[in-house]
């Protein structure tokens, strides 16, 4: 009879579910509410016990980016942290609209390969891998992605009717500029701050001229542009000199008013589709016989023989060059300026911005290095990157040459410290050469000392700042400035810890080990500052 009763108990136990919903936009039919109760439906009806929900409030399934709980109930069942067997999801489309029909199915793989099956409640079959199954799922698939691919094109044809008829589709109005929220009997509804949208369906938005000073800035900005041929970057630095901030309440930058200058929204112009972002994808700039342009819905702020006086001097600045001529202009601007910059470029009439530089050469050092100029900046930088690899290496070998000599080291990558054989604390530093400064040679230590340390190992760089011309041995003590300085005159000389190699420098370190053992042994108790590194 136990047994008997032991029997019929363990064929009560449920298998444990976790139910996957996705928020819709389709609210009556596919709120969340509604689909946690057709999937607790599915579950009585299948003896499943829910035991964990994933929901992702994000409406659009045509990308896993942003599905934040569709990625944490892949991870969970891809690291066996998933203490259920089954995934109800309400259909197929909410497991997602994918333009490819086959991450779909991916992602169903991969719950399948690790043991946990995914069923769809309000679909007509059961998900049970028979040959109609698989291809009554894969024609849901591909049905789910062409209806998200056929409301994109509805929406967007309506979108660019509303724009046709004045109204603005989009975010931001921008400088100068205001969204008016008007019913659908042209009602106004109020001006729309920065961040907000519209929340009825059939209101709209229209462009409107902001306040009179801010309408003047931008005047101001296009007659200094045209008449004045102020370069961008230019008139950024002014306005931010005078404490005028664009509409988010940031400084100006030469890209914020780049932008401006080519705004037709201030010649009372509504423009629309200047790029392609749709079905998820990342934004491509449209040619300009895509635009889509309204007639003028309001006075301009700017006249429009003013504006496109702009648009052709911004013009000269795209024309497509070709990498020669490019370059025979970069190298023109440095024959009359004596250097360059980005803010040199970009200040430049004659020749296109450094965005077009970087984005032909690929940065604007190899821009430079094309016409033979390798600016002080530069070498700086290649000279920092060369301290950086330069302290890994040295660690490395440092490391390497203690354990050939079979000592025991510990490493702690927050603080940087070397701990031999539990006894000596020991750090790696690299100064870089600044010898053209200063009176003396000296060489520079960017990071600071840590002072817990016995002692710290300090690679000395050439002049080049390429490879360590030496080392040095030193407690931290004595490296609490921000130089070492060298040379017999000098008071911080510091000849007397410097090893040719790093095979010398490990020996002295050792040899301290010997000694502070020895100190220790005998009750000593001289101070590791005085210590002179050999």
């Amino acid at each position: 009879m136990a047994q008997a009763r032991r029997v019929a108990e363990a064929s009560q136990v449920r298998v444990r579910a976790a139910q996957y919903i996705r928020m819709s936009s389709e609210q009556q039919r596919y709120s969340t509410a509604n689909q946690a109760l057709a999937i607790a439906a599915y579950a009585i009806e299948h003896d499943l016990e829910i035991v964990q929900s994933y929901i992702d409030k994000a409406r659009s399934g045509l990308t896993i980016k942003g599905r934040s709980a569709l990625q944490q109930l892949l991870h969970d069942v891809k690291t066996a942290r998933a203490d259920f067997k089954v995934i109800l999801v309400f259909d197929v489309s909410r497991w997602g609209r994918f333009q490819d029909a086959d991450e779909s199915a991916h992602y169903e793989f991969i719950c399948r390969s690790a043991g946990v099956s995914v069923q769809y409640c309000a679909e007509q079959f059961d998900n049970d891998g028979s040959f109609m199954s698989n291809i009554a799922k894969q024609l849901k698939r591909i049905g789910a992605g062409q209806f998200s691919l056929d409301l994109s094109k509805k929406v967007f044809a309506a979108q660019c009717r509303l724009v046709t008829l004045g109204f603005r589709q989009g975010g931001s109005a921008g400088y100068g500029l205001r969204r008016e929220l008007v019913d659908a009997a042209g009602r106004s509804k109020g001006f729309l701050a920065n961040g907000q949208r519209k929340a009825l369906q059939e209101d709209r938005v229209l462009l409107r001229p902001g306040p009179a000073e801010e309408q003047e800035v931008v005047q101001r900005i296009f007659r200094a542009f045209v008449e004045e041929r102020k370069c961008p970057s230019a008139i950024a630095k002014e306005l931010n000199g005078e404490g005028i901030l664009n509409q988010f309440g940031r400084r100006w930058t030469s890209w914020t008013l780049r932008y401006l200058l080519k705004n037709e929204h201030y010649i009372g112009v509504n423009v629309y589709n200047r790029s392609n972002w749709k079905l998820g994808q990342k934004p491509k700039p449209n040619p300009p016989d895509a635009w889509i342009r309204s007639k003028a819905s309001f006075a301009p702020i700017v006249k429009p023989s003013l504006f496109w006086k702009a648009q052709k001097i911004s013009s000269r600045r795209r024309l497509l060059l070709s990498d020669r001529d490019m370059l025979d202009r970069l190298k023109a601007l440095l024959v009359r300026k004596g250097e360059l910059s980005k803010s040199i470029i970009d200040a430049s009439f004659d020749l296109p911005g450094s965005g077009a530089y970087i984005k032909r050469f690929g940065s604007l050092r190899k821009a430079y290095a094309a016409i033979g100029y390798y600016p002080d900046s530069l070498r700086y930088q290649d000279g920092r990157r060369a301290v950086i690899a330069t302290l890994v290496e040295v660690r490395e070998e440092f490391v390497d040459e203690l354990v050939a000599f079979g000592h025991s080291l510990a490493f702690d990558p927050k603080t940087g410290l070397i701990t031999i054989d539990g006894a000596v604390k020991v750090t790696i530093a690299v100064a870089r050469a600044n010898i053209a400064r200063g009176k003396f040679p000296r060489w520079g230590l960017r990071r600071r000392i840590d002072q817990r340390a016995d002692l710290v190992v300090v690679a000395r760089m050439d002049e080049d700042n390429r490879e360590v011309m030496s080392y040095v041995v030193l407690p931290p003590a004595r490296l609490t400035g921000a130089f070492l300085l060298t040379g017999e005159r000098t008071p911080g000389n510091i000849n007397n810890g410097q090893f040719a190699t790093l095979e010398e420098a490990v020996e002295a370190v050792l040899r301290f080990k010997v000694r502070k053992a020895e100190r220790s042994a005998t009750g000593g108790s001289r101070k590791s500052g005085r210590h002179r590194g050999g």
